[in-house]
């Protein structure tokens, strides 16, 4: 049923034209006790950008990658040790924009719940798996508003969840928390227990008129800069 619900929201390569530097991340579902889940990781420390955020593995596109997906598991591979053959790869949703300007396209695509991680201690310090239901019922969650730099309003989604496994409360929030509660949104096609920036009944093309006027604004600033 995951499955048929995310090929309905597959974007393929449908924003590969627009003039901005492309990333991308690959998010991991697995099935374990009978729930999905979703595997994150927590950047290292070492990093210059973002150390110990919660992030999906990804990041930006080489001149051998031939596409997004390529990108995501090319990425997992190294941050994580996932062999891409390891990956039932999905779809490819609704892009979005991080704080560098990078169209970042997301990647969903199912993995083995034994699958053994051997993170990359110069990219990762820790890998948790959190259940995907808890990105539209959190038990710890707040929102605040913010502000672009091209002046566009949004808002951002940030949980706390209490990891037992390892004893610790991550926060995961930002493009992150973004890329997350959409996921589940296509999937359990549900309410959530808070406020989001969708038509629920319109999913699919809320979802691209928010991108759509979040990636205008950053082409406004671009021209009143130049």
């Amino acid at each position: 049923k995951a499955r048929q619900r995310l090929r309905e929201f597959d974007i393929g390569d449908r924003f590969s034209r627009l003039p901005l530097p492309r990333a991308a991340v690959l998010l991991p579902l697995m099935v374990r006790g009978g729930r999905l889940h979703l595997l994150l990781t927590v950047r290292s420390l070492q990093l210059r950008r973002s150390p110990g955020e919660v992030c999906f593995p990804g990041g930006k596109r080489e001149d051998t990658d031939t596409d997004d997906i390529d990108t995501a598991l090319r990425e997992a591979k190294e941050e994580v040790g996932l062999q891409p053959e390891k990956v039932e790869v999905i779809c490819r949703l609704m892009p979005g924009i991080d704080k560098m300007n990078n169209l970042v396209t997301p990647v969903v695509g199912f993995i083995e719940d034994t699958f053994q991680v051997t993170p990359n201690p110069d990219e990762v310090s820790e890998v948790f798996v959190v259940p995907l239901e808890y990105f539209v019922k959190p038990l710890n969650y707040k929102t605040f508003s913010y502000k672009t730099s091209s002046g566009y309003s949004t808002r951002i989604h940030c949980f706390i969840y209490h990891d037992q496994e390892h004893r610790k409360s991550f926060k995961i929030w930002g493009l992150t928390a973004h890329f997350a509660v959409f996921l589940a949104l296509v999937i359990f096609g549900e309410r959530p227990t808070f406020e989001v920036d969708y038509d629920l009944d319109n999913l699919f093309s809320s979802s691209e008129n928010y991108f759509t006027n979040l990636y205008a604004s950053i082409r406004e600033r671009k021209k009143s800069n130049l």
